[in-house]
């Protein structure tokens, strides 16, 4: 192997590096009294993390992933966590009605800033996951309109989340760097049937590379080292 694609291996593998190894922390959630959504029938149930107490001084993005192993909730386009809304605050909150109405920070771009990666759906499948875009691959804000406690908890008028499948994820990177003194993360659960217990939240110090990049990164490291081993050889 030359010098030259030794460094550029070395690039490669330390970029995945840093990329796995950024700083993370799960945080604890607490169920706030009531529920909002739907305001004819409402179903979500709103959680809250003091973000302050995760350790980390400031966090660049937030990961959500499924880890309900299957059980709990509905089948099909609705499987796993179904996500209504994600807030970060100023206001602490005892109640989701005060979670709902809080003051959002400006820190969420729901097109060019979040990232799905769709999970398995239970028996019968649909063709995609509930307020996903046409490849069922990404967000379709437009249907899940994450930044309102809105979700409608149907699976025959459904209306204002997103479902993320048995071990799926979403991600957001925020649009900046940000410190978590004083904030709060709200989530809203729609249906209120305890699938926030089977889900994982994360923050994050650094942006979570998207997808594409990272599979790339994943190409290239794996060309050069089959290139390294056969000169090797």
């Amino acid at each position: 192997m030359n010098l030259s694609t030794s460094l550029r291996l070395s690039a490669l593998a330390a970029a995945l590096a840093a990329a796995g190894a950024a700083q993370a922390a799960s945080v604890s959630l607490t169920k706030l009294s009531g529920l909002v959504g739907d305001p004819s029938a409402a179903a979500t149930a709103v959680y809250k993390a003091d973000l302050a107490s995760a350790g980390l001084g400031s966090f660049a993005a937030i990961v959500i992933n499924d880890v309900s192993g299957g059980f709990g909730g509905a089948v099909g386009q609705f499987t796993g966590f179904d996500l209504d809304a994600i807030k970060i605050s100023t206001t602490d909150c005892a109640t989701a009605a005060c979670a709902s109405a809080a003051a959002g920070m400006s820190l969420f771009d729901f097109v060019g800033g979040t990232f799905f990666s769709p999970g398995t759906q239970r028996a019968p499948a649909d063709p995609k996951l509930f307020g996903t875009g046409p490849t069922g691959s990404t967000l379709d804000d437009s249907v899940a309109r994450l930044g309102a406690f809105d979700g409608v908890s149907s699976t025959v008028t459904p209306d204002g989340f997103i479902s993320l499948g048995d071990n799926g994820s979403i991600s957001f990177n925020l649009t900046s760097l940000t410190s978590t003194a004083g904030l709060f993360m709200y989530i809203g659960e729609v249906g209120d049937n305890g699938e926030v217990a089977g889900s994982n939240f994360d923050l994050r110090t650094t942006p979570v590379p998207e997808p594409e990049t990272y599979a790339l990164m994943l190409a290239g490291l794996g060309v050069m080292g089959f290139l390294a081993r056969r000169r090797k050889g």
